[in-house]
């Protein structure tokens, strides 16, 4: 789905109502291989309205993306739904009308707005940085290959912790009697 802006602006007193599914699959997939490995068909809910010539999309969006984890690369279906609302305007003097939050774009007359697009992107956003597999944030087991091993900060500074400095482990042989905890 992709509308001019000026095709949109007729939608002032009714707003368009978008209730249908989408497949982004292909182009997810294309477009962030290595973040995105599959997307279900996406569920969208979206008014689209139009006042004094800009134009407000106000969309939920209901679908899983399958991901890989961010620990060991196996694949994580993420279940996603959100709500996002993003304001079209080819006059960047209507900039006052919105607020520092608000998500708006200033476009050409000619620029097409690509629903598909917008979606995409909204999406793409909603996967966090570190995603894991039911196992991996049940458990301790971190992977680990020859020579290698990936560890949790807090292993480390414990592993420090225990470490005793070489600069006093001389010492310790002149107290034999004091145990460590006695």
């Amino acid at each position: 789905m992709k509308w001019l802006l000026n095709e949109l602006v007729r939608y002032h007193e009714e707003p368009l109502h978008i209730n249908d599914t989408f497949d982004l699959n292909a182009m997810m997939t294309e477009r962030f291989a290595g973040k995105v490995l599959q997307v279900a068909p996406v569920v969208v809910d979206a008014y689209v309205s139009s006042d004094n010539g800009d134009v407000t999309f106000g969309i939920t969006v209901t679908t899983t993306v399958t991901t890989p984890s961010s620990r060991s690369l196996t694949p994580v279906e993420l279940p996603v739904q959100f709500e996002f609302t993003e304001n079209y305007t080819d006059d960047a003097s209507h900039l006052g009308r919105y607020e520092d939050d608000e998500m708006v774009f200033v476009i050409e007359p000619d620029e097409i707005i690509d629903f598909h697009e917008m979606l995409a992107e909204n999406i793409i956003e909603q996967i966090p940085l570190k995603v894991l597999t039911p196992a991996e944030a049940a458990g301790d087991e971190f992977p680990q290959g020859n020579d290698w091993s990936v560890t949790t900060q807090e292993r480390v500074a414990q592993q420090q912790a225990d470490q005793v400095d070489p600069r006093f482990a001389k010492l310790k042989a002149l107290f034999p009697d004091q145990d460590e905890g006695k």
